[in-house]
């Protein structure tokens, strides 16, 4: 399996990327031009207004993929025991919560009907990366097993 110690190398480079491009375009009216939202953006402007909130999906969005990301190449590299699994499942799981929300979001704002939403290519390659990690961790615990 070392193809999979590569793949969740190169996570550690795509997050980065996928959290400065653009998730979504957005605007008030479809008249006015669409500002692009990013990770980074998003959470320059929740740090402007809510740090609570900020620190919450900072936590989500930043944190915790990149922990388990790094943590898991760490068990695959034999640096750290496989007894840290579990641990990293749980980062695991609070990283897929941003994936949720964001589309959570989108769909509200499509629903209201009073803005413009389009989603961008950050969107699939960040959630691209979390669903690589989660794959690449799904495999590793089956290995744990073996």
């Amino acid at each position: 399996m070392a193809v999979l110690k590569w793949i969740n190398l190169s996570l550690l480079a795509l997050y980065p990327v996928a959290w400065c491009a653009p998730l979504m375009r957005a605007g008030l009216l479809p008249l006015f031009g669409l500002s692009e939202i990013s990770v980074v953006t998003g959470l320059q402007a929740l740090w402007e207004t809510d740090l609570l909130l900020a620190a919450i999906v900072s936590l989500f969005a930043l944190v915790a993929p990149y922990v388990k990301t790094m943590g898991l190449a760490l068990v695959q590299f034999g640096l750290v025991g496989r007894n840290r699994l579990p641990i990293l499942a749980v980062m695991g799981k609070l990283a897929t919560a941003d994936i949720f929300l964001i589309a959570l979001y989108i769909t509200i704002v499509k629903g209201i009907g009073i803005g413009r939403i389009e989603t961008a290519w950050g969107l699939y390659l960040f959630t691209a990366c979390i669903l690589a990690s989660l794959l690449i961790s799904i495999a590793e615990a089956g290995r744990a097993v073996d």
